[in-house]
């Protein structure tokens, strides 16, 4: 296997949403947090909404993150550029937006960040969020080692590689399924992400063997990761990065 995309991941703990319990999750605040708290990478989740807008946001509604209600997919980029993102966290982010995918990019890219970007997508239309996602990456991400995308919906990594096999491609789990090495070679996956609690030693040690990054999510105590590290986990996605101070490395 081929290992000239193998390397771009120097840190061990990445921010998850930003650094969701510092701030209001997926929002600028979020990433700018993350990296005040040592973190050099963040994920966060673009998500499509109406008339192709795309935002960054984990939810299928607006309600649980947002003074908003209703459909996250229907709703319009004029419209979720007004909500509030900030107000439900706490008071000191009364006023924080939902910020567009560009917005995020750039933000990141000033703080000097490595990107994880999630593509929350569960349909099968994929072809309406990825062209779109991998435009956006191709005309204003500058750097691709300090870039992975991942994503639960295998289709939509499948598109992201059509589109271009040169970005680090992450397949997301939960259950770490039978022909995962089939699905990761199919896409010359850089890493494999999964639930750290739902994953074994044995599966663990056979990504690593397979060549590939294996990083977890979302673990915000350092002790119910101890044997993971041990296992060959390359990195923690937390939403704290300051529970793995230790770790955190430029």
């Amino acid at each position: 296997m081929e290992n000239e995309k193998r390397d771009i991941l120097k840190t061990k703990v990445m921010g998850h949403r930003g650094a969701a319990l510092l701030a209001p999750e997926n929002t600028l605040a979020s990433i700018r947090a993350a990296a005040e708290a040592g973190a050099t990478w963040v994920e966060i989740d673009v998500y499509l909404i109406a008339e192709g807008g795309l935002v960054i946001f984990h939810d299928d509604t607006l309600d649980r993150c947002t003074n908003g209600s209703g459909v996250t997919r229907e709703a319009r980029p004029t419209d979720v550029a007004t909500l509030d993102a900030g107000a439900w966290f706490s008071d000191a982010f009364v006023g924080e937006k939902v910020p567009t995918l560009l917005e995020a990019l750039e933000c990141i890219q000033s703080l000097g960040l490595g990107l994880n970007l999630e593509i929350k997508h569960d349909s099968a239309d994929v072809e309406s969020i990825v062209p779109a996602v991998m435009a956006m990456l191709r005309d204003y991400w500058q750097d691709n080692d300090k870039l992975m995308i991942s994503s639960f919906n295998l289709a939509a990594l499948d598109m992201c590689y059509e589109i271009d096999e040169q970005r680090h491609l992450a397949p997301l789990y939960e259950d770490i399924p039978e022909d995962w090495q089939a699905q990761l070679e199919s896409i010359e996956a850089y890493s494999l992400n999964c639930d750290y609690s739902r994953l074994t030693e044995a599966q663990a040690r056979a990504v690593k063997a397979a060549g590939y990054k294996l990083l977890c999510y979302t673990a915000n105590d350092p002790k119910k990761v101890t044997a993971h590290w041990e296992w060959g986990m390359d990195a923690i996605i937390t939403d704290d990065p300051t529970q793995f101070a230790a770790l955190l490395t430029k």
